[in-house]
């Protein structure tokens, strides 16, 4: 490997080789939850709540290039996220999920109901037992925000156009003898509010 790393990295076209050369493009994920390098400092990378990658204060216009970094993300049991190789891990700020769900197909109905989500960089997760879904309370708005588990501990922030698709597929569903408004696929129910309160919401 290069003498280059990482963390001393000048430019996005360094770190695209180093990322290409431990990821095999083309080849699947790697295997990033299996590495245990050492840790080599932080990166001035951020990934925004839009899911806009920025790379040293500039947003990185290659999706291949995009693509090609998150396929090394990984986010660990401190809640910090990095990117990983086989040799070293740098750390990246994340300010909400550090994917977003982008569009979403639904098959089948009932029980056999499937919704297929696909991320903004190039991920297709179909939400069931191993995909879950998860909806977060807005206090300051009164909203949810859904978010798709993808793949480890890193999630997909479902986007708001994405989210009117996803209510349409909802149901309401008694759990635990209370009536509830949930999302159902591949077998699971995911919850999202109690019927009473979409009431109250929806008036």
């Amino acid at each position: 490997m290069s003498t280059s790393s990482l963390a001393s990295a000048g430019d996005a076209v360094s770190l695209e080789a180093l990322i290409a050369r431990a990821a095999r493009a083309g080849k699947g994920v790697p295997p990033v939850e299996r590495w245990n390098p050492a840790f080599c400092g932080d990166l001035d990378m951020e990934i925004r709540a839009d899911g806009t990658w920025f790379y040293m204060g500039t947003p990185i216009g290659r999706p291949a290039l995009v693509q090609l970094f998150s396929s090394v993300l990984r986010k660990d049991e401190d809640g910090k996220t990095y990117l990983v190789t086989p040799v070293e891990k740098v750390g990246i700020r994340v300010e909400d999920a550090p994917f977003l769900a982008v569009e979403m197909v639904v098959t089948g109905e009932g029980d056999h109901q499937a919704l297929t989500f696909r991320t903004n960089v190039g991920d297709v997760v179909e939400a069931g037992p191993e995909h879950e879904l998860r909806f977060v309370d807005q206090p300051e708005t009164g909203g949810l925000k859904p978010y798709l588990h993808v793949r480890g501990r890193l999630e997909a922030l479902v986007a708001r156009s994405v989210m009117y698709d996803l209510v349409e597929a909802g149901e309401e569903i008694e759990i635990d003898g209370q009536a509830m408004f949930a999302i159902r696929s591949r077998g699971s129910v995911f919850p999202v509010m109690p019927v009473a309160e979409l009431h109250r919401l929806s008036q």
